[in-house]
């Protein structure tokens, strides 16, 4: 899995610019769906994990702390809700701090608004995890979250592995959370190209799968009064409880 992921990052390479025709033959040769939007401005994939639907997105960022485009990859997970968690990079995570410092501390505000993005306020909101805790990851990534074993399960088996082989510039923005419910990858990405598209589609499953498997281990030690994070509806066929 590891060494595959490493290959799909090593033929990201941008092109010259995304070229519709081999974005749709891709996507069809993968058997998702593909489609332009309306102003012409990006597209979007959608695809399945199991029984579980993903969506890519491309297009202009939604994010200020993305310049230029942006590339989204989202899915409903059914996790508890009061579940939020991030995953970002130094770099970014250092961005950040320095908004919030100069909006928050040097502009007088008080405090921060719902206009923020949520992964900024938890930076204030959350300890993060430790160099020890994000062993691999420590040089590159900052984690941190409300429910702190949850996300220290979650990367306590081979998402970590695939984080630290991503040939991710230490610039480039990236982020991967939990929140309501729903895990979202953003990261900026100008020129997507099927290689790329794929490597970041199989890592986002893979989060995903890793998710399953921290709902899977708390459902089986938790107290049989309390009801599963995961909805068996939500599962990939063959994972619903019995």
């Amino acid at each position: 899995m590891l060494e595959g992921i490493k290959r799909w990052f090593a033929g990201g390479a941008a092109a010259s610019g995304p070229e519709r025709d081999a974005l749709s033959a891709w996507a069809a040769s993968r058997q998702y769906m593909f489609r332009g939007v309306r102003e012409g401005e990006g597209f979007v994939v959608e695809g399945r994990f199991g029984a579980i639907p993903w969506r890519l997105e491309s297009g202009p960022s939604q994010r200020s702390y993305i310049k230029g485009s942006e590339l989204r990859l989202r899915a409903e997970l059914g996790v508890q809700s009061d579940l939020q968690l991030v995953l970002l990079n130094r770099a970014l995570q250092e961005q950040m701090e320095a908004t919030v410092f100069d909006t928050y501390v040097e502009g007088v505000q008080t405090r921060i608004d719902n206009q923020t993005p949520p992964e900024m306020r938890w930076l204030v909101m959350f300890p993060k995890l430790s160099g020890a805790e994000l062993g691999p990851l420590r040089e590159r990534f900052v984690a941190l979250a409300s429910i702190k074993n949850w996300l220290t399960q979650w990367l306590d088996g081979p998402l970590t592995g695939a984080l630290a082989a991503t040939a991710l510039p230490p610039p480039t923005p990236f982020v991967l959370m939990i929140s309501r419910g729903r895990l979202t990858l953003r990261m900026a990405l100008e020129e997507p190209q099927p290689p790329a598209l794929e490597g970041w589609i199989r890592l986002f499953e893979l989060a995903m799968r890793e998710a399953r498997r921290v709902v899977a281990q708390n459902v089986h030690h938790a107290p049989s009064t309390q009801p599963s994070m995961w909805s068996a509806s939500a599962l990939p066929p063959g994972d619903e409880r019995k």
